[in-house]
């Protein structure tokens, strides 16, 4: 295992871990009848989440670029493995990206700072789900580099 590659496992790990710590508010949003106490943890969790320093979310945007140079690095080695594995994995890191970008930022934006005429809840779902792609759509991504390294230890 190389550099690349690290980065790749490290960001990855490092935003599923991120987001198992939000599926504590997402599950309950999702799967359980909405409470007002359900509700009000989510606005609060989310809110704080959305004000947190800008240290933090410059940590979190710099963590998401290595990942993303890691997967773009490994393409530059364009063999089989290269193709097929860092590939998909670059699909499915960039869709996860976009996820977080169309759909995270402005729920997030929207849960903190309502305007008016702007449903809290609906954001919070919309947030929610998002989420949960996220975190499927990253565990994708952690399984084709898994089987990458399974297909080049049995060459």
């Amino acid at each position: 295992m190389g550099y690349r590659q690290a980065a790749v496992l490290a960001s990855t790990c490092f935003f599923l871990g991120v987001l198992f710590i939000c599926l504590n508010v997402d599950y309950k949003v999702l799967f359980t009848p909405l409470t007002e106490e359900i509700i009000l943890d989510g606005i609060e969790f989310y809110t704080t989440f959305f004000k947190s320093p800008p240290a933090i979310k410059a940590l979190m945007h710099a963590v998401m670029g290595m990942g993303l140079l890691g997967l773009i690095g490994k393409l530059h080695k364009w063999d089989e493995s290269a193709m097929f594995f860092d590939g998909s994995s670059l699909a499915a890191y960039m869709f996860a990206l976009s996820v977080y970008i169309t759909v995270g930022i402005p729920s997030s934006r929207t849960i903190a700072q309502p305007v008016e005429g702007e449903d809290r809840i609906e954001a919070l779902r919309i947030l929610s789900a998002g989420n949960t792609i996220i975190i499927l759509l990253l565990g994708a991504v952690l399984v084709l580099q898994a089987g990458e390294e399974y297909a080049r230890r049995a060459e």
